[in-house]
């Protein structure tokens, strides 16, 4: 089952003739006019140029071009490593549904001590990766990209969709037999609420819109009115 959608990198700042780059903790020296990497591995330096213009521009304001230059190599130089720009955001949005399948994961801890208890650190697991690496959850939501543009791609966003129903799975299990929801159903329902919190209301940029109390809360609230709704005494 596909994950059906489409994190926080604070962007970069200049100070003197040094490019930061708070949120990755990596450094760009000036030289010749053009940033350059000290590691000398190419492609994660497109990566981390790619992530860099997601927050300053958006997932659809730059190109190929401008990763090169941020990357401080010649413009046929990425073509090593990708065929073209949504190739390149295709793989960062995969190394974002790697990291975000971890944090969901670790959240989860396997239902550990409770359902309950655990369900309630998955929501908010979930809104904590939209705060922490908003470069990451544009590139996996809002770049256009279909989840099907790499078999690695499609993989790592079920894996993390995965998450989200184990936990659903379990939460059922509380509900009497016979009155028990489709797990699938209920996960689809949950990544739902869980990602339009998110998108409007825990977002690491510009984009996150106020709201009189804590997205956490928020979410906490909705899941326990859906929920009671569907009479789960985990409510």
């Amino acid at each position: 089952m596909n994950a059906g959608g489409r994190a926080i990198f604070r962007g970069s700042h200049r100070r003197g003739t040094t490019t930061h780059v708070n949120a990755l903790h990596m450094r760009w020296s000036k030289g010749d006019g053009e940033r350059g990497y000290h590691h000398g591995n190419l492609k994660e330096a497109l990566v981390r140029a790619a992530l860099a213009l997601i927050a300053e521009k958006g997932p659809a304001g730059f190109t190929f071009a401008d990763a090169a230059r941020w990357a401080g190599v010649s413009p046929a130089a990425p073509y090593r490593h990708y065929r073209d720009r949504d190739e390149l955001l295709a793989d960062v949005a995969r190394r974002g549904f790697e990291q975000f399948e971890q944090r969901l994961a670790d959240a989860w801890n396997d239902g550990k001590p409770a359902p309950k208890l655990a369900f309630e650190r998955l929501g908010k697991a979930y809104l904590a990766f939209a705060r922490s690496e908003p470069s990451y959850y544009s590139a996996m939501f809002e770049a256009g990209i279909p989840a099907d543009a790499s078999p690695e791609l499609r993989a790592a966003g079920d894996r993390a969709f995965a998450v989200v129903r184990r936990a659903c799975e379990a939460i059922t299990e509380t509900f009497p037999p016979g009155q028990r929801p489709p797990a699938l159903m209920m996960a689809l329902h949950i990544w739902a609420m869980s990602h339009g919190i998110a998108s409007l209301f825990a977002r690491g940029d510009g984009a996150q819109r106020s709201l009189p109390m804590p997205a956490e809360d928020l979410l906490e609230a909705a899941v326990l009115v859906y929920l009671s709704g569907l009479g789960s005494p985990a409510s």
